[in-house]
C-alpha cells in the first residue's frame, strides 16, 4: 500500500467515525460553556464565539464584570450591532481598586444586568466575562448564580470567564476549557501589553 492509499485509508475511518457522531447528535439546547484556566485567551475565545453568534444573526448579551476601567477593543466592535448589548459594569482589577466592599457593590450591579440578561429568552447567548474571578472572591452568592444559570431558558446559551472556576460551576458546564500557559512574551521577554493581541 503506497502514501496516498494509506492516507485515503485512513480518511475514510475518520470520516466513518465522524459520520456515526453526527448521526448520534440530535439533540439541540442550550450550553453553558466555562473558559477557565491561568492562560490567556478565555475572553477571547467568548467573544470569538459572541461573533459567530452575530454572524447567524442571534442576539448576544455581554457583561463585563472586572475590565470597567480599561478600553477594550472587542466593546468597540462588538456594540456596533443592533443586536448585541453590551455593558462594562467593572471598576477595574481587585488589586486596583483594593476595596472589598466597592467591588462586592459593583458585583452586585453588574449581576442585576447580568440575571435579567439570563432570565430573558430573547438573548441567544450571554457572556458574563470574568464572572468567576467574582465568584471566587465571594462577591456573589454562588448558589443564587448557579441557580439562575441553571434555570436559564432552554436555547439560551451562557459562556463564563475568568480564572479559578469553581467545581460546581465546571461540574453544572456543559463545555468546559482550561487554557494553560505553555509561553508568554510578557513573562517570558518582559514584552508590555500589545496592541491587538492582550487588549
Amino acid at each position: 500500500m503506497n502514501d496516498n492509499d494509506r492516507h485515503k485509508k485512513m480518511a475514510q475511518k475518520r470520516n466513518a467515525g465522524y459520520e456515526k457522531k453526527q448521526a448520534r447528535a440530535t439533540l439541540e439546547k442550550g450550553l453553558l460553556i466555562v473558559n477557565t484556566g491561568t492562560g490567556k485567551g478565555k475572553s477571547t475565545a467568548a467573544f470569538g464565539m459572541a461573533l459567530r453568534a452575530v454572524g447567524h444573526g442571534m442576539r448576544v448579551g455581554v457583561v463585563q464584570f472586572i475590565k470597567g476601567a480599561m478600553h477594550t477593543a472587542e466593546r468597540e466592535v462588538l456594540q456596533k450591532f443592533a443586536q448585541v448589548e453590551f455593558h462594562t459594569i467593572g471598576d477595574g482589577f481587585t488589586w486596583h481598586t483594593q476595596n472589598r466592599a466597592q467591588d462586592m457593590a459593583t458585583a452586585q450591579k453588574a449581576w442585576a444586568v447580568a440575571a435579567a440578561m439570563v432570565g430573558d429568552a430573547s438573548y441567544d447567548m450571554v457572556v458574563l466575562d470574568e464572572l468567576n474571578v467574582i465568584l471566587k472572591y465571594d462577591y456573589l452568592d454562588f448558589d443564587t448564580v448557579l441557580g439562575a444559570l441553571q434555570n436559564r431558558p432552554p436555547r439560551q446559551h451562557i459562556i463564563v470567564t475568568g480564572r479559578h472556576a469553581r467545581a460546581e460551576l465546571i461540574a453544572a458546564a456543559d463545555l468546559v476549557s482550561e487554557i494553560t500557559p505553555l509561553k508568554h512574551p510578557y513573562k517570558e521577554q518582559g514584552v508590555k501589553a500589545q496592541r491587538g493581541v492582550e487588549f
